[in-house]
């Protein structure tokens, strides 16, 4: 039962990641405002969050779920699924900071709006992280089977 609960937790955290990676990508556009800025740092804290719950969930999957810990220590496709998400999770850390200066911005001049170079340099690691992250369901899907050549 315990398996299935943090397989349970995992799958919803990660599809709950996916989704406010999504409404991210979505809401960030040339022109956004003050409000805007403060739903979207919103958005991504809680991307922040789950981030963190999915780590947590995941590795208690590892030492105390069904497999074990020397199944997933020594599968290549699940050292790809945890790269892959270190590397998302890079990728997210300068979008959270532009987000921050621009809410400080905005809060010191309520017409502050973020030029759209900056705007589309942050979607670049936006639009990065989306297609990094469509590999992590197919590692996780791979490592249980497909045995790595």
């Amino acid at each position: 039962m315990t398996d299935l609960l943090l397989a349970l937790a995992h799958h919803f955290l990660v599809f709950g990641l996916a989704a406010l990676l999504a409404a991210e990508a979505a809401m960030l556009r040339p022109g956004i405002d003050a409000p805007q800025l403060r739903r979207l740092a919103t958005l991504d804290g809680l991307y922040g969050a789950f981030a963190v719950l999915i780590l947590i969930v995941g590795f208690c999957r590892v030492f105390f779920g069904v497999r074990g810990p020397e199944f997933f220590m020594t599968n290549p496709w699940f050292l790809a699924k945890i790269a892959t998400f270190v590397v998302v999770g890079i990728l997210s850390a300068p979008p959270t900071i532009r987000y921050i200066a621009w809410r400080r911005q905005a809060r010191q001049d309520a017409n502050f709006v973020p030029g759209s170079v900056e705007v589309a340099w942050v979607r670049r690691f936006l639009v990065a992280e989306v297609v990094l992250f469509a590999f992590i369901p197919l590692f996780a899907a791979a490592m249980v089977r497909v045995p790595f050549i």
